[in-house]
């Protein structure tokens, strides 16, 4: 397998351009002209505004492509109705990278329930619409259209998420690996730096990307397996208690390269079980150590996946974090607010990747579960640039933190160990033993930075994963005493073991244990301090006892939220496996027997959900009210202090929780019990011990 050693090394394109650093990468004609320009060779189209800034994935391509030597254009958010600003800034020497920006198009415009999103974050004065759904695919036909010889190369979390054959929620089918229906020539998924790299410099040296099948973290098209391959049947495995699908032979490992035949498209799409098998293999086979290559048939057609990418070392990190980004939004904006880079103007990513594996969460999937961290030194440089460069700065640092806020140099004790294992978290049902936990690095950070002329306060907004905050006191204790300002958001997502095991997320004895440090450290430092924690409704694996039982707890401690969160089937996640196939991935999957999940899928069992979050909510009360009564729960409807809702409405919200309760009849929900598999008795709810 073909792999750029260092994204630092290497010839330049342009040898006597290289290190001449434009000021924002060009999105017009004039720029171009200014820079001396009479074409780009990569030209990056992209579902966001172009801010140049290393929070947003074009810039980083852009600028580690400069550094490279290739003259690079951004069009950011065209309009997609005609090929025609496609053409804007000519036609690539190279290739076109298409992205849909720092988020899912779908996921960007619609929301759990199936309503459009009028705004856009990452669009100038925060304004909707401005990109097609199902972006990557509309950008490369409207790129072909505009170039028709000119490679298409995809990109970005849209891409990364749907390489292979995905279930997307909003059609509520599967649906075909994004390189079909896009017909680019390859596909780049993960952080894709070293991937880019080399395939710029070999499309230069005159190959072209759809022959390039041997670089990791890359996906393509191909025409069937090479004779010289073993290929492993995946679909056979289905109804095997398997750790992860058989090896090859001894005696042929090391000779003949393996690849894993996944479940063709054509199968999963009818056969949500061979659905939820293949998401367990695939997610099995993630671990850049021993990952092999994964094939997927899609008509007369193979889907190709190679191995992940090899994770950035640190000096790498360092390089990318050092390019010479603008850091703002591109001139052409004028005074236009774009809320996405107003959120982290003042913030520093110090690492990438998440261990945590939650089932719903796109991170792992995307960056990997291998922590790639930034030097001290590489840190400092960038908030003494924020300091020096960034209008508007006033000595506050708004995040320091990254996927997770405290993974910093968090990882396996052995490489050795890393490089062969396949549990599809470090700290899921428990932290393992293997796992280096010692925050002391992250917290002579903190000191380094708070020491940095011109800095006031650091403050930390990342999500903090509190089971491995409490294995460090000292952490605890310098987070509450120097970084918190009023309150700190986490996210312990449930109460109730069911769903937590669903979620691979630690029980609420973590969330109590972290609490009772927070409050105590909080009192020694004579702060008023507040943990905020954040909840999903309607995951998979939670009845509507489970939501009783967490609104009695939002109760019991005093929480009213605002802002709920239903749970959203992103492609590819384990969760989303769960809530269409009806099936545990995290097990071994059978046709017979397995671990079942049950869910809510129902627009009203969706609500009801939801509304067991708003509790206090008077528009939620009706609602509230007949579900307490069917499930035999009235003792918790009244006016007392031990009650969850009243039984009468106030004056005045009537009309309007009649309004609320009739909209959760649009569709009938679905039950929430589930058979024990294999057994011949009445349906009863199905728990799942947690960690």
């Amino acid at each position: 397998m073909h792999q750029v050693q260092d994204i630092t090394a290497g010839q330049a394109y342009r040898g006597r351009e290289a290190g001449r650093a434009a000021p924002f990468l060009p999105m017009s004609r004039p720029e171009m002209e200014q820079l001396g320009w009479d074409s780009c060779d990569v030209i990056v189209v992209t579902g966001d505004a172009y801010v140049d800034h290393p929070s947003f994935g074009m810039a980083i391509i852009g600028r580690l492509l400069e550094a490279q030597g290739f003259r690079v254009g951004i069009i950011a958010q065209p309009d997609w109705n005609s090929a025609e600003p496609f053409r804007c800034l000519g036609k690539p020497n190279l290739f076109f990278g298409v992205t849909a920006g720092n988020m899912d198009s779908m996921v960007n415009r619609y929301t759990s329930d199936h309503r459009l999103r009028h705004n856009d974050s990452y669009t100038p004065n925060d304004e909707g619409g401005k990109r097609p759904d199902r972006a990557v695919i509309v950008y490369s036909q409207r790129c072909r259209e505009a170039y028709r010889d000119v490679p298409i190369v995809l990109g970005g979390i849209e891409a990364s998420l749907r390489r292979i054959a995905q279930y997307d929620y909003w059609s509520d089918k599967v649906r075909r690996s994004v390189l079909m229906d896009s017909k680019a020539d390859l596909l780049v998924y993960g952080n894709g730096e070293r991937a880019i790299i080399d395939i710029a410099h070999r499309v230069a040296a005159g190959e072209k990307p759809r022959e390039m099948t041997d670089i990791r973290g890359t996906a393509m098209v191909r025409n069937g397996v090479p004779a010289d391959w073993i290929v492993l049947d995946a679909t056979a495995t289905i109804d095997e208690s398997i750790a992860a699908p058989p090896g090859p032979p001894a005696h042929k490992a090391a000779a003949e390269p393996t690849v894993l035949r996944l479940p063709a498209y054509e199968q999963v799409k009818d056969d949500p079980v061979l659905y939820a098998h293949t998401s367990r293999i695939l997610h099995l086979e993630s671990n850049p150590g021993n990952a092999r290559a994964l094939v997927q048939r899609h008509g007369d057609k193979d889907v190709w996946l190679n191995p992940p990418p090899i994770p950035l070392t640190t000096p790498e990190m360092d390089s990318v974090y050092a390019l010479p980004y603008a850091r703002a939004p591109h001139p052409a904006y004028g005074d236009a607010r774009i809320p996405a880079w107003e959120m982290i103007r003042f913030s520093v990513n110090i690492m990438r990747g998440c261990f945590g594996g939650c089932s719903f969460c796109s991170i792992t999937e995307h960056e990997g579960r291998v922590i790639q961290s930034r030097s001290e030194g590489s840190i400092i440089r960038e908030i003494e640039a924020i300091r020096d460069k960034v209008k508007g700065f006033t000595g506050i640092i708004s995040d320091l933190g990254g996927p997770t806020a405290n993974m910093y140099r968090l990882a396996c004790k052995d490489p050795a160990i890393e490089a062969v294992c396949r549990r599809p978290s470090c700290v899921f049902p428990d932290i393992c033993k293997n796992l280096n936990t010692d925050h002391d690095p992250l917290i002579q950070l903190y000191r380094k930075v708070r020491a940095v002329p011109g800095v006031k306060k650091v403050h930390i907004a990342s999500g903090l994963r509190y089971d491995l905050a409490v294995r460090s006191p000292a952490y605890v204790e310098e987070l509450v005493t120097h970084h918190v300002g009023g309150y700190l958001k986490i996210a312990p997502e449930h109460t109730e073991p069911g769903p937590l095991a669903m979620m691979m997320k630690p029980g609420i004895g973590a969330y109590d244990q972290f609490k009772q440090m927070f409050d105590m450290y909080a009192r020694r430092a004579g702060k008023k301090l507040y943990l905020i924690p954040y909840f999903i409704a309607a995951h998979p694996g939670t009845s509507d006892e489970d939501m009783v039982n967490l609104a009695l707890w939002l109760k019991k401690n005093g929480f009213r939220a605002d802002q709920v969160q239903t749970f959203l089937p992103s492609p590819m996640s384990l969760a989303t496996a769960m809530y269409h196939g009806g099936r545990n991935p995290l097990r071994p999957i059978r046709r017979q027997g397995g671990e079942l999940v049950a869910t809510a899928k129902g627009l009203r069992q969706r609500r009801l959900h939801k509304a067991f979050l708003r509790y206090h909510d008077p528009e939620n009360w009706p609602l509230l009210r007949e579900a307490l009564t069917r499930m035999g729960r009235r003792d918790l409807i009244g006016s007392g202090p031990q009650h969850l809702v009243p039984a009468g409405q106030p004056v005045g919200a009537a009309r309007t929780a009649a309004a609320a309760s009739r909209a959760g009849r649009d569709r009938p929900g679905k039950s929430f019990v589930t058979q024990q598999a294999g057994a011949g008795r009445r349906p009863r709810p199905t728990k799942t011990p947690s960690e």
